[in-house]
């Protein structure tokens, strides 16, 4: 599904004149800004009720534009946005002096990803060619801590009349946020686990990757095999209890599993977290679990879901608490 000329032309308008605009990705829909005006970004943070100081992801439309909003690019982010992009890749790099902080969060880093999704990179493309910095702040297109929408109907009933347009590209074909690494500050580190895994990163990198939290360091610590069991279990039951049947026959998809009680997650048990991670790449199932359900269930993105299993994990803490530990929504 592609939106028409009129479409594009009066989406380019909008944001040229500092409306908002939202629009689908591979992974889901954002709601765009044009990034190099500050007060158009604000109305990203209104419409959404999102926390001031969270940064957002610039989106460009090709490698050609990184430099205007990135200042001394490692080489290992151009391996990398040369094996993923267009595709469901954030890089975290430093930010030229001009970028707005308003996208910062009054960081000296930004994050920049090129959308694999025809509407998006079209967008992208006509933007940029109408001047200007030729970049699109977005996140996702939900009310803070909600669930990231996947068609444009989910962002009709989320956000309503809070953006002026929306560009209808059919239901997205990830449905999860993007991977975010940060290769700002030497050795590469993944922020927000997504659709590439670390052993996707493994390929280029020529090592598993160190996965950050926001609760205890790097996710490296090895786990009680009883809390492990425990947390995974309680929280895939909260989590598919607070679902409507349209999400839950999604989960059985992502699963791949024809029954969610033949779910096995005893590969994950008794290892290491960064363990568990690699062998989530093998296994559909493990990977949902570790990274999927807690963010469809709070809607706040799968940082804080992977903040919020690690916690369970190490801890041993039910669901409830967890919601407490401060995780930056991205």
């Amino acid at each position: 599904m592609i939106p028409s000329d009129a479409d594009f032309a009066r989406a380019v308008d909008l944001l040229r004149a500092g409306e908002l605009v939202a629009f689908p990705t591979e992974t889901v829909y954002g709601l765009g800004a044009d990034a190099s005006n500050p007060d158009a970004v604000g109305k990203i943070f209104a419409a959404k009720g999102r926390p001031a100081d969270h940064p957002l992801i610039v989106h460009l439309a090709g490698h050609d534009a990184v430099e205007h909003w990135a200042e001394n690019v490692p080489a290992v982010a151009w391996e990398l946005m040369e094996t993923f992009w267009p595709g469901p890749l954030t890089l975290i790099l430093k930010k030229q002096a001009w970028v707005p902080s308003t996208v910062t969060g009054g960081q000296d880093t930004v994050g920049l990803r090129v959308p694999g999704h025809p509407v998006a990179l079209e967008l992208l493309r006509r933007f940029a060619a109408s001047g200007g910095h030729g970049g699109i702040a977005a996140p996702s297109a939900n009310r803070f801590g909600r669930i990231s929408p996947t068609t444009a109907a989910h962002v009709l009933e989320e956000l309503g009349d809070r953006v002026p347009l929306i560009l209808d590209g059919g239901a997205c074909a990830v449905g999860i946020e993007s991977t975010i690494v940060d290769c700002s500050r030497g050795e590469p580190v993944v922020l927000r686990p997504g659709h590439i895994s670390p052993l996707h990163l493994e390929a280029v990198l020529g090592r598993l990757p160190d996965i950050a939290t926001a609760v205890g360091g790097f996710l490296a610590r090895p786990a009680a095999a009883g809390r492990m069991r425990q947390g995974a279990s309680r929280l895939f039951a909260s989590v598919f209890e607070g679902l409507d049947h349209e999400r839950r026959g999604g989960m059985v998809r992502a699963l791949g599993a024809e029954r969610l009680d033949r779910l096995d997650i005893a590969p994950l048990v008794g290892r290491g977290l960064q363990a568990a991670i690699a062998e989530a790449k093998r296994s559909p199932a493990a990977h949902f679990l570790l990274f999927g359900t807690a963010g469809l269930y709070t809607g706040a993105g799968f940082r804080k879901a992977a903040n919020m299993i690690t916690y369970i994990v190490l801890t041993g803490a039910r669901t409830r608490n967890v919601h407490r530990e401060p995780a930056r929504e991205l």
